[in-house]
């Protein structure tokens, strides 16, 4: 339920607009709401990190919005929280007014909905599923380079659902699709949030089939099979990209063995 923030207000402040967040200093704000200006600010109770609660806060600061991936170093539950506040933040932007109607929305005050008081409609934050792959043929892993990552890293391929598919089904067209080769015995492993931008991620592993890499270069920059000795310059910690990589590792470890 949103509410006007007070003075005697603390904890942790998500402050989000248009995917953006607001990082004074390149951290996430924490401590009372009148020594973060917060005071009078319309927000509501996000979650709660060890002890303290976690408010959102949907508006636009003057200065220092920043991408979520800056905090990606912290620890997992907090960088989850903040990115569930972001994707709030972008889900009630863009549903102020009614799809069927054309009347304005309003915010439940009993779940995290918008509502309609004149057709009523009720609309809910939309996920967007999608797999992740990590890929082992023997002592080897296949990682490649994303066209919208230029720092260099290399980790698994991943891409969204389309209606219609199973999970199954998906990775095997977008792993066709960006590298030209076949899987088998495909493995789920687990899930990940993933608010870029509202995704949610389904993690798994497969070993090598067939083919021959030849990649998409709309989606990839560059893919090859990297010996578990030898790795490029991998996604951080706490992803489940790093992962999938590490565990895949593991098993090319074993092989070698």
């Amino acid at each position: 339920m949103q509410r006007e923030i007070s003075s005697l207000d603390v904890g942790w402040w998500v402050v989000s607009h248009e995917h953006k967040l607001w990082l004074p200093k390149g951290q996430l704000p924490y401590g009372n709401a009148e020594e973060n200006g917060l005071v009078g600010s319309t927000g509501s109770l996000l979650g709660e990190w060890q002890g303290d609660p976690v408010y959102l806060i949907c508006e636009n600061r003057p200065q220092e919005m920043g991408s979520l991936r800056q905090i990606l170093d912290q620890d997992v539950g907090l960088f989850q929280l903040a990115g569930k506040g972001i994707q709030l933040a972008e889900f009630y932007r863009s549903h102020k007014w009614c799809g069927y109607c054309g009347h304005k929305m309003h915010h439940s005050k009993t779940e995290r909905a918008c509502l309609c008081q004149h057709c009523r409609q009720r609309y809910y934050p939309q996920i967007a599923p999608c797999i992740i792959v990590a890929i082992r043929r023997g002592e080897e892993i296949l990682l490649a380079q994303h066209t919208k990552h230029r720092n260099g890293i290399y980790t698994v391929l991943a891409g969204f659902v389309e209606v219609g598919e199973t999970l199954e089904e998906t990775v095997a067209r977008e792993v066709m699709e960006e590298s030209g080769i076949k899987v088998k015995n495909l493995r789920y492993v687990s899930s990940q949030p993933w608010p870029f931008p509202q995704s949610l991620m389904m993690a798994f592993m497969a070993d090598y089939d067939s083919g021959e890499i030849q990649i998409d270069p709309k989606e990839l920059l560059d893919a090859g099979w990297y010996r578990f000795d030898a790795l490029p310059h991998l996604p951080p910690a706490g992803t489940v990209a790093r992962r999938l990589i590490e565990d895949t590792v593991a098993l090319c470890r074993a092989e070698a063995e």
